[in-house]
């Protein structure tokens, strides 16, 4: 029996076919959207593909960097893209993680067979504060999106790689 909180789950009850690519979405593409592009792909491995845009083009972030090699991720080599970079548009998902990512990816699925979902995620380069203060507001934000991966997309313990 499928748990009622898992959409994928659902569809592939309904026949739908299985959620093949994912897409994560923020303002600059430098904090959020690789955050959680890491972190699934770390979850879910090589089962669905995964991208991360912005909608606008910023430079990786050096907390972001540390607070994911905290859980033994590497993100130092992420290149920051935008929405108009993309090859193609074919993603199943595209998730957004802030207002502005959400109203682009809601204008680009228009007319496409394309679910958006709107996961709102604090920015954590906006906190202020010593580094030590600065570095909790990543590691929530970090948390909170593993926490939001696993629940959405029933990663178990066991499913991990």
């Amino acid at each position: 029996m499928s748990d009622p909180s898992n959409k994928a789950d659902d569809k592939a009850a309904e026949g739908a076919a299985p959620l093949t690519s994912v897409l994560f979405a923020c303002t600059m593409n430098s904090i959020r959207s690789p955050m959680a592009e890491r972190l699934f792909k770390n979850l879910l491995g090589a089962t669905v593909y995964c991208d991360s845009v912005g909608i606008e083009e910023g430079e990786t972030d050096g907390f972001a960097v540390a607070v994911m090699s905290e859980r033994g991720l590497d993100m130092a080599s992420h290149k920051s893209k935008r929405f108009d970079d993309l090859e193609d548009i074919y993603f199943d998902l595209i998730v957004t993680l802030s207002p502005q990512a959400h109203h682009k990816a809601l204008d680009l699925a228009a007319g496409h067979a394309i679910e958006v979902e709107y996961w709102p995620t604090m920015d954590p380069s906006t906190v202020a504060g010593s580094r030590d203060q600065v570095l909790e507001a990543y590691r929530q934000v970090r948390d909170a999106l593993e926490e939001k991966i696993r629940s959405r997309f029933a990663v178990s313990a066991e499913k991990e790689k």
